[in-house]
């Protein structure tokens, strides 16, 4: 769900999951000022499950290693049973290993970025999934 502006535009709004307090803000950061967008942070994946579960986001932006059941079987929650089912998932991790990221593209995430993060492709990947939401939200004809 969009929140609409007094201009009358929308504002996305992403769901950005990491345990690290400092990478949450600085992926906050980064999403707000350069994509404009509205985000929520989380920072355990009980409250990242919580949200997931309440709210209906544009895209979430989750890390795979945090404590608890982990970001993966957070990943699979959100596609198995939210309001968030097909919401686009762009993971970002530092694990680096091709298995982890076939098996997590495979689960249902949308891209896969290596931390740390680059500012340039963490918002083209969400620019990219944001725009593919549109054209499957309003397909065209």
């Amino acid at each position: 769900m969009r929140r609409q502006e007094k201009s009358g535009s929308t504002r996305h709004r992403i769901l950005i999951v990491d345990d690290e307090e400092s990478t949450r803000l600085l992926l906050a950061r980064v999403v707000t000022h350069d994509m404009k967008v509205e985000a929520t942070l989380a920072g355990t994946c009980e409250q990242a499950l919580r949200l997931a579960g309440n709210y209906v986001y544009d895209a979430i932006v989750l890390d795979l290693m945090m404590p608890g059941i982990g970001g993966f079987e957070v990943l699979k929650e959100i596609r198995a049973r939210s309001p968030n089912a097909h919401t686009p998932v762009v993971v970002v991790s530092v694990l680096a290993d091709q298995q982890t990221m076939d098996k997590t593209l495979a689960a249902g995430a949308n891209a896969y970025l290596l931390k740390p993060v680059e500012r340039r492709s963490l918002v083209a990947a969400l620019k990219a999934q944001l725009a593919g939401r549109r054209r499957t939200a309003h397909p065209a004809g």
